[in-house]
This record gives structure tokens, C-alpha cells and sequence, in this order.
């Protein structure tokens, strides 16, 4: 008897840890970004190799202290791509990563897709906004912006 109490504690702990862990990856450490209104987006300037702020409405985002890697944003721009790419510093190898799914405007998969078939390009928003962390922004022929952080040259080897 004592054996089936001993096992079934284990599972019942087993299944506790689990959930903890699902919870604390997926909902636990994100927070909300307040949006400041003036430089919530910006891209990094051809000239001035500077980031600059871009006009954009509808921002929403995300963000972790626990990684670096965790920050998604989506947004709208009235502003060409045409205008953008004479402006501001492209993006190569641009891989949008995988949001939580409560966080529904931002579909990495989508964006991949569009990134690989030219349908939306990439923007180098920020350099190393944390050492080998870039800041890369899509944005769509519509006017969708979407942003996120990833690995850059110093960090991928």
C-alpha cells in the first residue's frame, strides 16, 4: 500500500512541476510594453547609421527580463517600402521567432514565409540592443510592421 501512495505522490508532484513550467515559460515572465508614443519603433538610418523613429499606430508588444530573445511587437506604418528600403539599413537572414499564442498578432510562421518570398522585408531596427542581440523589424506591403530580437553574428557561432 505504502508503494501505490509513494507513486502516485511522485506523479501527482511530476504533473505539479510540469504545469509550473509550462505556466512560467509561456505566460509567467512576460510583461506588456507600455508604449512610449515616439520611438517604440525605429530603423536603423543609411546616413547617420543611427536607429530613427519611423510613424507607426497600433503598437503592441511583449517583452521578458529573463532573455533577451523574448521581446515581439507588431504594429502599423503608413510608410512605403519603397521609402523604407531608400532609408534605412536592410536586414539579411532575418528569422522571426516563435511567439506565446496568447500573444495572436504576431505569427512568426507568416512572417518567415513572407521574409522568404519577398513579400515583406527586414529592417535592421537595432544593433546589439543587448551584447550579439539585434532588434530586426518586417514590414508588409500593407503596412503590418511586426519586431523582434535575435541572435546576431557574435552570438551565432
Amino acid at each position: 500500500m505504502s508503494g501505490k501512495i509513494v507513486a502516485g505522490a511522485i506523479v501527482v508532484l511530476a504533473f505539479l512541476a510540469g504545469a509550473a513550467i509550462y505556466y512560467l515559460q509561456v505566460y509567467g515572465y512576460y510583461e506588456t510594453v507600455v508604449p512610449s508614443g515616439e520611438n517604440d519603433v525605429v530603423l536603423t538610418g543609411l546616413v547617420s547609421s543611427e536607429p530613427e523613429p519611423i510613424l507607426y499606430a497600433d503598437f503592441e508588444a511583449i517583452d521578458a527580463n529573463s532573455s533577451p530573445i523574448r521581446y515581439r511587437a507588431c504594429f502599423t506604418t503608413a510608410q512605403s517600402i519603397a521609402l523604407l528600403t531608400e532609408t534605412f539599413e536592410g536586414y539579411d537572414d532575418a528569422e522571426p521567432l516563435i511567439a506565446p499564442g496568447w500573444f495572436d498578432c504576431f505569427d512568426a510562421v507568416e512572417i518567415g514565409e513572407a521574409l522568404e518570398t519577398g513579400e515583406a522585408v527586414a529592417f535592421l531596427s537595432h544593433k546589439d540592443i543587448t551584447e550579439g542581440i539585434d532588434r530586426v523589424v518586417a514590414v508588409f506591403p500593407d503596412g503590418r510592421g511586426y519586431a523582434w530580437h535575435q541572435l546576431n553574428e557574435k552570438l551565432q557561432e
